[in-house]
C-alpha cells in the first residue's frame, strides 16, 4: 500500500531540530572568571556583572582587586543636599584645617544596589564593626536601596558608604579609591603633588611643588625671546636666594606643606572602617583623578592601624599629625630633560621626629612620583638641603 503525503499537510513538513545555544562562559572554570573580574576591578561594573547570573553573583564577592571611583561630593555638615564642591583654595585649607570633612558619592547604579542586598543579613559581629565606624566615615557611594546604616537619601536615591558597598567583598587584597579631584584648590599653572604613607600615624610624606610649569614648547619659545632681548641670566649656585624669604616664597611653601598634610591626615581618618572590616587587604591606595595626592598603606601598615588605633585631631575629623622633621630642596628654575621648566621648584621630604630611619636616606624621596616628576625629584635632592621642624597639629 502506498501512502501519499500532501504538501499542505502539516505532518508532512520536516523541521530541522533547533540548535542548542551554547553558553561558553558555562565551560570556563571559576578561577578564569575570577581572573576576568579582577581585571575589571571597577565596583560599578562588578555590580552590573553580579546581576547577570546566579553564578556571577556568587563569584563577585570573591574578587580581590577593586577600584572605587567617586563622582561628587556631599558636605558633612549638610547631608540633606548634594553639592559638587570645587576644591578649596590652599590658603583657605591652611586657615581652616578641614573643619568639615566632605562626603564622597558615586553616581547612582541600580545594579550596585542589588549587589548590596546580598549580605543584608550579615553576621552581628560584622554589622557592629561597620555601624560603629560608619558615623566616622564621610565617603558615600550611591546605589538603589536604602534603610541601612551609613546611608543618605537624596532625591529617591540612597547613597552608601564604601564600608557598606565593600562589605560584600570577602577576600579583598588590593583596594584603590579615586576621589573626583584633589582637596586643594590651586591656581592654573601651579604644580602641587604629594604622596604619603601611614600606619597608625604618618610615616612619611613627600611634596613636590612649583609656582609655575612651562611646557617644553613654550619654554623653547620663551628662551628664544629672552635671548633676543639680551635678558640677564641669574647664576644658580644651588642655594636659596634671599628673595625667597622676603617675597613670600617661603610662606607659600609652608602653606603647601601644611595643606598637604591636612589633606593626607583627613583621608587616613576616613579609611578606618574599611581597614577594620577587611583584614585580608594587602594594599590600600586613596588617590584622586587630578593626581594631586596619593595615600598608600601596605599590609604591615594596615595591620598596625588595626592593632594600634590612630590619634585623632581635636580640631577636626582627621588623624593627628605628629611632630615632624622636614628636609627641603629648592631651585628657582628647574629644566627637565623633556624641556619642561619648573619655576620655583620645591621638594619637601617629611618624617616624624621620632622616626628611627636614617635621616640622610633620600632614596624613598626620589621614587615618590611618576614621570616626568620623578626626574624633577631626583634633580632636586642633589641640591643643597635645608632642614626644618614642625610641631604636632
Amino acid at each position: 500500500m502506498a501512502i501519499t503525503l500532501r504538501s499542505s499537510d502539516p505532518l508532512s513538513r520536516i523541521h530541522p531540530e533547533p540548535e542548542q545555544q551554547i553558553d561558553h562562559f558555562d565551560h570556563l572554570p571559576d578561577s578564569i572568571l575570577l581572573l576576568i573580574f579582577n581585571n575589571i576591578g571597577d565596583v560599578k561594573s562588578l555590580g552590573r556583572c553580579c546581576v547577570v547570573s546566579k553564578r556571577f553573583h556568587s563569584l563577585i564577592p570573591q574578587v580581590e582587586n577593586v577600584v572605587v571611583r567617586v563622582d561628587c561630593v556631599i558636605s558633612d555638615d549638610d547631608s540633606s543636599s548634594l553639592v559638587s564642591d570645587k576644591p578649596r583654595s590652599v590658603a583657605s585649607v591652611a586657615a581652616t584645617p578641614f573643619s568639615a570633612i566632605f562626603r564622597l558619592v558615586i553616581k547612582p547604579l541600580q545594579a550596585l544596589g542589588q549587589f548590596l542586598k546580598r549580605s543584608g543579613s550579615s553576621s552581628s559581629s560584622s554589622s557592629s564593626a561597620s555601624s560603629s565606624s560608619s558615623s566616622a566615615s564621610s565617603l558615600l557611594i550611591s546605589g538603589g536601596i536604602g534603610g541601612d546604616d551609613g546611608e543618605i537619601e537624596q532625591g529617591g536615591v540612597t547613597h552608601h558608604s564604601p564600608t557598606q558597598v565593600l562589605k560584600n567583598f570577602d577576600e579583598l587584597r588590593f583596594l584603590r579609591i579615586e576621589l573626583p579631584s584633589g582637596e586643594l584648590g590651586i591656581d592654573d599653572g601651579v604644580l602641587l603633588k604629594w604622596r604619603a604613607e601611614f600606619g597608625s600615624t604618618l610615616e612619611n610624606c613627600v611634596i613636590l611643588g612649583a609656582s609655575s610649569v612651562i611646557p617644553a614648547t613654550n619654554s623653547v619659545d620663551l628662551g628664544t625671546s629672552n635671548n633676543n632681548n639680551n635678558a640677564v641670566v641669574v647664576e644658580d649656585n644651588g642655594s636659596i636666594p634671599e628673595s625667597f624669604y622676603t617675597n613670600g616664597g617661603l610662606k607659600l611653601r609652608v602653606v603647601w606643606t601644611i595643606s598637604s598634610l591636612i589633606a593626607a591626615s583627613a583621608r587616613h581618618y576616613l579609611l578606618q572602617p574599611i581597614i577594620a572590616e577587611h583584614k585580608t587587604l594587602d594594599t590600600l591606595v586613596l588617590t584622586d583623578v587630578d593626581g594631586q595626592g596619593v595615600l598608600c598603606m601596605n599590609r604591615d601598615q594596615l595591620e598596625e592601624l588595626r592593632v594600634k588605633p590612630l590619634s585623632a585631631s581635636s580640631a577636626s575629623k582627621r588623624t593627628l599629625v605628629p611632630a615632624l622633621n622636614m628636609r627641603l630642596w629648592y631651585a628657582p628654575t628647574l629644566e627637565l630633560p623633556d624641556g619642561t621648566v619648573l619655576k620655583g621648584a620645591t621638594l619637601v621630604a617629611i618624617r616624624p621626629s621620632e622616626s628611627k630611619k636614617e635621616a640622610c636616606d633620600v632614596s624613598w624621596v626620589s621614587s615618590a612620583f611618576d614621570e616626568p616628576y620623578v626626574v624633577a625629584a631626583k634633580m632636586l635632592v642633589k641640591r643643597r638641603t635645608y632642614c626644618l621642624e614642625m610641631n604636632s597639629f
